[in-house]
């Protein structure tokens, strides 16, 4: 039987060939929970009857969704979490650390072949290091802590081929946004897409991460990318030892086989409130906004903060508009420290909060008011998203919303670049 790559992780981790549709109980190498997550995860874990967890070395807290805390009540689940970890000895990364998905990776935790869960649903991140990484809820967490297994259904395979030559002022969040527009937010729920194609080989490992990170938007149960050069330069001062790839066999099946060409696509906006509603940014220039974001586990990384830098270098952001800046990490904060990044996003009017999610997760800074218009880099868009029902969030590239930052209204980013 020719396998996927979601199939070939998952037999290597229950000891026998799978295929699609097979329940299994797997091994997990990995696995993560966030402040929003994992309070609830240690209670069901208390509830269980455990007293420790099945690996100190095998399981990450974050606190990075309401960091630092907005109120009393987050600080004490906060608290919780700091005397859980003291208590099992597992890795914490505590305020300011950065967002979990960024953090994880810099710090060598996923490699190649792993089977990763995380209470958190942009787990899926990972992928673009060829691990099978997918969200669950606190409780099957907390049985994940005990046991160091999950269940799961081998999900059915898509392929999405991505050819052409990038267009100038086009990024990997373009990209993922056009083939979400193509795909929906219903088109491969409880899938495994593997991205492919010569677009996928000409972007960065920071571009791709964006591209695996929006899987779960199209519904995706993972989104998985092969390892190349530039996965194996990337991960070679983060992981130990050797690399071991997984690639699809030649003949594997796949539900449907998608292939988009991007050569001639321009910009692309996500208009409120779904993250399919995409348009060619031609549809929508103009738009007046009154706030604008550059972070996240989608676009915080440093590679943003450049594109964003390059355009807002020597101008200034809009009066009429403010730009808020949140570094998807520390190392990221930083890195751009020193090159100097991040004096040129403050110098243009940029306002820099502490790595973590920020006004993405809409429980603490950055939350707009009833009837504004918002413009971010995030990975989601539905009403309330960013904490008020009332707001409505536009979804673009960090060029598109440095350019915008500018004019004060959605702006094509090819006039800066």
């Amino acid at each position: 039987m020719n396998q996927t790559i979601a199939e070939k992780i998952i037999s290597a981790h229950c000891d026998r060939k799978v295929k699609q549709g097979d329940i299994v109980i797997a091994d997990v190498d990995f696995a993560i929970a966030q402040d929003g997550t994992a309070p609830l995860a240690i209670d069901v874990f208390r509830k269980m009857g455990q007293k420790k967890v099945f690996s100190m070395e095998k399981i990450a807290f974050f606190v990075d969704h309401s960091a630092p805390p907005p109120g009393k009540d987050i600080s004490t689940l906060h608290k919780l979490m700091r005397d859980f970890v003291r208590e099992q000895g597992i890795y914490f990364y505590d305020v300011g650390s950065g967002i979990c998905h960024v953090v994880t990776t810099e710090e060598g935790h996923v490699r190649p072949g792993y089977l990763v869960v995380g209470a958190d649903s942009h787990t899926c991140t990972y992928g673009a290091l060829n691990s099978f990484a997918t969200g669950v809820g606190s409780t099957d967490l907390a049985a994940v802590m005990a046991s160091g297994k999950i269940w799961l259904r081998v999900p059915e395979s898509i392929k999405i081929i991505l050819s052409g030559k990038i267009p100038p002022g086009v990024y990997s969040k373009d990209i993922i946004l056009y083939s979400m527009g193509k795909v929906g937010s219903w088109g491969a729920v409880y899938k495994s897409i593997e991205f492919e194609g010569e677009v996928i080989k000409s972007l960065s490992v920071e571009s791709r991460f964006t591209i695996a990170n929006m899987a779960v938007e199209m519904g995706a149960k993972t989104g998985l990318m092969q390892v190349d050069e530039k996965t194996r330069k990337w991960l070679k001062d983060k992981v130990k030892g050797e690399i071991n790839p997984i690639f699809p066999d030649s003949g594997a099946s796949y539900t449907k086989i998608l292939k988009y060409d991007i050569s001639h696509i321009t910009p692309q906006i996500a208009c409120p409130h779904s993250v399919d509603n995409t348009h060619p940014i031609e549809n929508v220039e103009g738009t007046p906004v009154q706030q604008a974001f550059i972070g996240t586990c989608t676009n915080g990384r440093l590679e943003d903060l450049k594109i964003a830098a390059s355009i807002l270098k020597g101008r200034k952001v809009n009066p009429e508009l403010r730009l808020i800046i949140a570094p998807a990490s520390r190392k990221v904060y930083l890195d751009a420290l020193r090159e100097g990044i991040i004096s040129q996003l403050i110098e243009a009017g940029a306002t820099v909060v502490s790595p973590g999610c920020a006004c993405c997760v809409g429980t603490h800074s950055g939350i707009p008011a009833d009837g504004e218009n918002v413009i971010s880099t995030a990975n989601r868009n539905f009403k309330g998203r960013m904490g008020n029902p009332d707001a409505f969030i536009y979804l673009a590239s960090p060029a598109t919303v440095a350019a915008s930052s500018i004019e004060g209204k959605i702006t094509d980013p090819r006039r800066y670049i």
